[in-house]
């Protein structure tokens, strides 16, 4: 038996939940998914999975050595990576998914920047503001904004996205400008669904938090929706800086309640945890950190 190999075969179990899922991601049959498991189990001399139960669950041995498993298969896949991508040249297709207006906002102006760095790079940008599964699509690297929860994905940081509340003249001369969190309360306001929490806005000045639950008669999967909206004077959205950033400059809205700081979004790129990071990849993310730190 491959230590490795059966350490790999049981992480993936454990995050895909099913036995027949990882037996057709790694192009296994069942029984020999189940093998593995078994005489990983016989080595070790304990059981990994309480099999007792419908689903598949962990026992307590079993999730201590889930952890660490997850924590030596990422050293050495990120010493052979790190070896792999010296040697490697910089070349090839790139498949990169990203949310629609921060991708063409954010990310599409830089590509240009990254192809004269790197012009033996091929470049396929894919935009959408759902979270694709990045190996059924083939994806190379995602850019994530908000928390990753899915388990089975490599998050790296690239930063945060500041958050602003703003509205348009038209809608503040119609219904008055919130002063305070609290007045949000008495206003439209338009909530962003893609977000955990959408209805319930924070803020936080000189170290007090303030919450507040909003109500609006719109709410959408589409920041740009979002923002068409708060242009029309439909109501007022708490979003990104760079999704009104260039309005903001033209007069088109207004931003609010300036003394009270939202909390920012992570901004993350994300890989399949055992999806191999190319020389090409790695360029990419680190050329993404560099340029969003001045840029979000």
């Amino acid at each position: 038996m491959d230590l490795f190999e059966a350490m790999q075969v049981f992480v993936r179990v454990v995050e895909r939940g099913s036995f027949s899922a990882v037996a057709r991601e790694m192009n296994l049959g069942q029984p020999a998914v189940s093998k593995q498991i078994r005489a990983l189990e016989r080595q070790l001399g304990g059981a990994l999975l309480a099999r007792s139960t419908r689903q598949l669950a962990l026992t307590d041995q079993g999730q201590r050595f889930y952890v660490e498993s997850k924590e030596i298969l990422a050293s050495l896949d990120s010493a052979r990576l790190n070896f792999a991508s010296g040697q490697e040249a910089i070349a090839g297709p790139l498949r990169v998914a990203a949310p629609v207006s921060f991708g063409r906002l954010c990310i599409a102006p830089l590509i240009g920047d990254f192809l004269a760095r790197h012009p033996k790079v091929l470049i396929d940008l894919r935009l959408s503001d759902h979270n694709e599964d990045l190996l059924k699509e083939n994806i190379d690297v995602a850019i994530r904004i908000g928390a990753v929860k899915n388990e089975g994905l490599v998050a790296v940081s690239l930063g945060d996205s500041p958050r602003q509340v703003y509205a348009s003249p038209v809608y503040l001369q119609q219904h008055g400008t919130p002063l305070e969190p609290a007045d949000l309360a008495g206003h439209n306001c338009l909530g962003f669904t893609l977000l955990e929490h959408y209805d319930v806005w924070r803020f936080e000045r000189e170290g007090a938090q303030h919450r507040v639950n909003i109500k609006g008669n719109v709410t959408s999967n589409s920041s740009e929706a979002i923002r068409e909206m708060v242009l029309s004077g439909l109501g007022i959205s708490l979003s990104p800086q760079w999704l009104f950033a260039a309005d903001l400059r033209q007069g088109a809205v207004s931003a609010l309640l300036l003394d009270y700081q939202p909390a920012a979004l992570p901004i993350s790129a994300v890989f399949n945890h055992d999806r191999r990071r190319s020389a090409r990849t790695r360029a990419f993310v680190d050329f993404l950190r560099e340029r969003l730190a001045h840029q979000t």
